[in-house]
C-alpha cells in the first residue's frame, strides 16, 4: 500500500476519514438510505466508540470501514488512499494487512486450540510456521493468556474466549482494529476486563480502535464518542 498522503497543511493524512459517503440499498420506491452524507475523520491512536440505535446507520459504515461494502456516493479515505477505487482484491489486501476484526459472538473455531486460531490471520497471509508460531504466542501473551494455548474454545471462559479472538485479530499487527459489541455476550466484570484490555492495546501499541457498543459505560473507556442517528452522525 502507498504512503499516506499529506494534507494541504503538510501533515500526515488521517487514518480513515468519509467525505459526504452516502450507501443505499434497493431502487426506485424500494431504496433505503442507510448513510446520508456521512463526514468522519479519525486519527492514529485513537479509540472511538460508535453508537447509535437499531438502523441508525453505524453497522453499514463499520461494514465499509472493513471493506466489506462500499459507498454508493462519496469518498472512504484510508491513509489517504480512497478505497472506493481500489478492486476487490485490493481490498481484501488491504483488510487481510490493516484491519482487524473483534466480534460480538468471538468466531473461533471450535476444535483448533488458541494458538492455532490465533495463527490463521498468518496462514492466510503464507507467514512461515517457525514465525507463525512466535507472533501467535506473542499475541496471546499481549492479552495475558500464556499458558493457554492448547486449550481449545470450550475449555476456555467467555472472556477468555474474547481476549484470543483479541490475540488473532491483532497478530498481523493492524493499523485499525474494529470491535463490533465486544462485550455484548460477557458479564459486567469480563466486560471491563475486554474493555480494560482494549484500551491497553490502543495506549501501549498504538493500535487504533474503532468500537460499536450499545452500552455507555463501555463507551467511556473511549477517547470520544460518536452518535448515529438516521443515517447521520449526530450531536448525541
Amino acid at each position: 500500500m502507498a504512503a499516506d498522503d499529506a494534507t494541504s497543511t503538510g501533515e500526515p493524512a488521517p487514518l480513515i476519514e468519509f467525505r459526504a459517503v452516502t450507501k443505499i440499498y434497493g431502487a426506485g420506491l424500494a431504496a433505503v438510505s442507510a448513510l446520508d452524507g456521512v463526514d468522519l475523520v479519525i486519527q492514529q491512536g485513537e479509540f472511538v466508540a460508535v453508537m447509535g440505535p437499531s438502523g441508525s446507520g453505524k453497522s453499514t459504515a463499520m461494514n465499509i470501514l472493513g471493506c466489506l461494502d462500499t459507498p454508493s456516493a462519496g469518498s472512504y479515505r484510508f491513509r489517504g488512499i480512497p478505497v472506493e477505487s481500489l478492486d476487490r482484491n485490493q481490498r481484501a489486501r488491504l483488510r487481510r494487512h490493516y484491519l482487524g476484526f473483534v466480534f460480538q459472538g468471538f468466531n473461533l473455531l471450535n476444535r483448533t486450540t488458541a494458538l492455532e486460531n490465533v495463527e490463521l490471520p498468518l496462514i492466510y497471509r503464507h507467514t512461515p510456521r517457525a514465525e507463525r508460531h512466535a507472533r501467535a504466542r506473542q499475541a496471546l501473551d499481549l492479552v495475558g493468556l500464556t499458558g493457554w494455548e492448547r486449550h481449545t474454545p470450550g475449555e476456555l471462559s467467555g472472556g477468555q474466549q474474547q481476549r484470543v479472538a483479541i490475540a488473532r485479530a491483532i497478530v498481523t499487527q493492524p493499523s485499525l482494529l474494529l470491535a463490533d459489541e465486544p462485550t455484548g455476550n460477557l458479564d459486567t466484570a469480563r466486560s471491563h476486563e475486554i474493555m480494560e484490555l482494549l484500551a491497553g492495546l490502543n495506549r501501549e501499541q498504538g493500535i487504533t480502535v474503532l468500537m460499536v457498543t450499545h452500552e455507555p459505560d463501555m463507551a467511556e473507556y473511549a477517547h470520544r464518542v460518536i452518535h448515529f442517528r438516521d443515517g447521520r452522525i449526530s450531536d448525541a
